[in-house]
């Protein structure tokens, strides 16, 4: 097992919806033997469900983690490149005949096209293939760029499986070519954890995030669970379990002789 796997099977154990089916399930077994407990465990997985679901929870997680508003056009000008992060591939899509990217790697390609358009920048794409495959995020991008947006990237990283890979293994490529402020295109949710990590490689980093939460109740319907409130939750807690996880490992480092 590796261990990226096994990184992941444990964020799976401490996310919804794995967390919540452990803790309904515990409910169930403890029935007999000790009911309030069980009742307060099942209560808490349909409450916490009940409320991730939501849109308008969904929302406050998500904004919990943006750090900067939406890029200027003045803020892009004062960078020297464009830093595009990988969120995911398709494994052997067979209406592709290979590998592609997800939806998330596309949004963030998309807005990494549209700043190049409009700046000029060069782009630096990066992500590897951490679950498998054939080709890694970072060729994908670069392919997807070149046959779908006629731009070609300038440096392409495909070896990163993490956020913390995709500064630690990019930084080299940029500085060697005197590259020291960065537009840091990602999520909006992902910019907190992903921009201490690249300045702590010495870059400057401009936050391009992209698809900012709202956390207006504008309707009933912000109110009712869907698949989407779930999935945003998740994505917004996976953010926090990681960051919390990065600072751990950095305590861990400094107090390593």
């Amino acid at each position: 097992m590796t261990v990226w796997l096994a990184t992941n099977l444990v964020a799976a154990a401490l996310l919804p919806p794995l967390i919540l089916v452990l803790l309904l399930a515990a409910g169930l077994i403890l029935q007999r033997r000790k009911p309030r407990l069980a009742t307060s465990l099942i209560a808490l997985a349909a409450g916490a469900l009940y409320a991730l679901s939501t849109p308008w929870v969904s929302g406050l997680l998500l904004k919990s983690l943006e750090i900067s508003a939406p890029l200027s056009p003045a803020q892009l000008q004062a960078a020297d490149a464009i830093v595009v992060l990988g969120g995911g591939r398709h494994i052997a899509a067979v209406e592709y005949g290979g590998d592609t990217l997800k939806g998330i790697s596309l949004e963030r390609l998309r807005y990494a096209a549209h700043l190049h358009r409009a700046s000029g920048l060069p782009i630096l794409a990066t992500g590897g293939k951490p679950d498998g495959g054939t080709l890694s995020e970072g060729r994908i991008m670069q392919h997807i760029l070149q046959s779908e947006y006629g731009i070609s990237p300038r440096w392409t990283e495909d070896a990163a499986f993490t956020t913390w890979d995709n500064a630690r293994l990019s930084a080299p490529l940029l500085k060697a070519q005197n590259i020291q402020r960065i537009a840091l295109v990602t999520h909006a949710w992902h910019l907190r954890r992903a921009v201490p990590l690249f300045e702590s490689q010495g870059l400057k980093v401009i936050p391009a995030g992209i698809q900012f939460s709202r956390t207006r109740i504008d309707s009933i319907l912000d109110l009712l669970p869907t698949p989407a409130g779930l999935r945003d939750s998740t994505f917004a807690l996976h953010e926090w379990l990681g960051i919390l996880w990065y600072k751990l490992r950095s305590i861990f480092a400094e107090g390593t002789p």
